[in-house]
């Protein structure tokens, strides 16, 4: 018998806590109209050519990486326990075998852990040299989380506005601390609170502040970040003890438009608890100005 000990130094793996039903998470794993929209690491996109999801079925698809490379792939389905635990070999290189396992937790919560285990340490080592294996997982959890956000969401909303400026210098204003300060949230709030990590994974901390002193904090975090592209992240207001009283995953897209930038934003929104509520009826307005404010950067300057 192969023990944890013995086969901890040629594995990767990686837990999390999705905040979406079990039975939700293993549908967009294991059906290729949803597991093509969040497969990969930041930036790849999927073409799926089967998915046999049946013990010897199988997944064959290609990866098409930001670079313009395509990456082959194809797995066997080894077992399949539903919707509790997947095994599947990677028989195309490199070469290892996963186990996807998928835990009930209270409140609908699912604990998702994947594990790679390869036949050798310098495998290991070497797909972490040559294809940043360890920081792909990461990405791909991060995608697969904002994915359940948005097929689980209770309200969407998309708003669309021309920015008076190049695309490049409006992604800026979004990742840079001292800008987003200026222009983050409605007409009179300020932002006593700004903070961001603008990287993968990296979190967010904001106290808006009204002009009646009143202090609305959020938190979030960044999941995917394309310069000067695409921006996803999560977002949360919080109450007086830091509960989450519901969560958005917000997308932006620039598009450079004549050396304008046409900014798309798509928001959807989830976990929506009772006290959270209110603060929803003037999420579109409270956009609205905001954008507002972020194109007076460039207008006014």
């Amino acid at each position: 018998m192969t023990t944890n000990m013995e086969t901890s130094n040629r594995e990767l793996s990686i837990s999390r806590l999705m905040n979406a039903p079990r039975e939700l998470v293993w549908k967009v794993w294991t059906e290729p109209d949803h597991i093509k929209n969040w497969w990969g690491p930041n930036g790849f996109t999927n073409t799926i050519f089967r998915m046999d999801v049946k013990p010897e079925g199988v997944w064959d698809f290609i990866m098409h990486g930001p670079d313009g490379k395509d990456y082959k792939n194809k797995s066997i389905y080894k077992e399949v326990v539903k919707p509790e635990r997947l095994v599947y070999d990677h028989v195309s290189g490199p070469k290892f075998q996963a186990t996807v396992t998928f835990i009930e937790k209270e409140n609908d919560k699912t604990l998702l852990t994947i594990r790679m285990l390869f036949e050798t340490v310098e495998e290991k080592e070497n797909v972490i040299k040559v294809f940043k294996a360890d920081e792909g997982l990461k990405q791909n959890i991060y995608k697969l989380e904002g994915y359940l956000r948005k097929v689980s969401s209770e309200r969407e909303m998309s708003i669309t506005r021309i920015i008076n400026a190049p695309r490049e210098i409006v992604f800026k204003a979004w990742t840079d601390v001292k800008q987003l300060k200026k222009w983050w949230g409605s007409k009179g709030f300020t932002n006593p609170v700004c903070e961001i990590d603008a990287v993968p994974g990296g979190k967010i901390l904001i106290h808006m502040q009204a002009p009646d002193n009143v202090v609305y904090p959020m938190d979030g975090e960044f999941h995917e970040i394309v310069e000067p592209e695409r921006l996803v992240f999560t977002s949360a207001a919080l109450d007086k003890k830091g509960n989450r009283l519901f969560e958005i995953l917000n997308t932006v897209i620039f598009t450079d438009e004549n050396g304008k930038t046409k900014l798309s934003l798509h928001t959807a929104v989830s976990n929506i608890t009772p006290e959270g509520k209110p603060y929803l009826d003037g999420m579109h307005e409270g956009w609205n100005q905001s954008l507002d404010r972020l194109n007076d950067q460039f207008t006014n300057s």
